[in-house]
């Protein structure tokens, strides 16, 4: 699904005056998951899933093509990790 296929199917529900609306709506609720990841918060939504920040340890690499180690450094990446209820939906 993209996010044009999105902004219609939640344009269909009753009480959303237009597509414009739908998509801002949207672009509300992606920017509040956004900015809550920023700020080293957690954002869940009951029966759907959990969004939050994974930390990663700086750690020793190799450079596949020379053979040299490399030194990774700590990064922060977004994780999701998807509800009971939804992982019971797709089975």
């Amino acid at each position: 699904m993209t996010k044009a296929e999105l902004i219609d199917r939640v344009a269909m529900v009753d009480g959303v005056s237009s597509k414009k609306a739908a998509g801002e709506a949207i672009d509300a609720v992606f920017s509040a998951i956004k900015d809550a990841l920023v700020k080293g918060d957690t954002f869940t939504f009951q029966g759907f899933g959990t969004f939050k920040v994974q930390k990663y340890s700086a750690r020793t690499g190799v450079n596949l093509q020379t053979g040299a180690k490399i030194q990774i450094p700590e990064t922060k990446r977004p994780k999701f990790t998807a509800s009971k209820s939804l992982k019971d939906a797709v089975k």
